[in-house]
């Protein structure tokens, strides 16, 4: 029964998040309009960075912990 319910209610919150309207769209990368195209100007340089140095501090400590 426990199960049963979990799992009703997993399957209302999938379903409530799809509900959602989509964005409207932009004009894109039209001069005169003004709007940003779609992701807009995001910078992922400084993520990218991050994420590269936390993957690196994992492997090496996971090699530490293999070699000892």
């Amino acid at each position: 029964m426990k199960k049963i319910i979990i799992a009703i209610i997993f399957s209302v919150f999938t379903f409530i998040s799809y509900a959602q309207t989509p964005p409207p769209p932009n004009g894109g990368n039209d001069a005169g309009n003004g709007n940003t195209p779609v992701g807009g100007g995001a910078p992922i340089g400084g993520g990218l960075g991050i994420l590269v140095s936390m993957g690196l501090a994992y492997a090496y400590g996971q090699y530490n912990r293999v070699t000892k």
